[in-house]
């Protein structure tokens, strides 16, 4: 099991919120997403570790951009 944090800059609401949280949950191996709106921190537990990458490529598919 793999926990990673990242940081999600754009949100502004809870729908911002369900967005990342859709598309983060979407990748393979991803078992849990907490998304604090507040902070922009994104917390992933998945199965394997995940690659900045992919993450990065969920958080852009839902719209926002992950920190660099």
């Amino acid at each position: 099991m793999s926990t990673s944090t990242w940081i999600v800059e754009g949100m502004t609401c809870q729908h911002c919120v369900s967005a990342v949280t859709q598309e983060v949950s979407a990748l393979p191996g991803v078992t849990s997403v907490t998304v604090d709106l507040e902070s922009g921190n994104v917390v992933v537990e998945s199965a394997d570790e995940l690659a900045r990458d992919t993450v990065a490529a969920a958080v852009d598919e839902a719209g926002y951009t992950l920190r660099p």
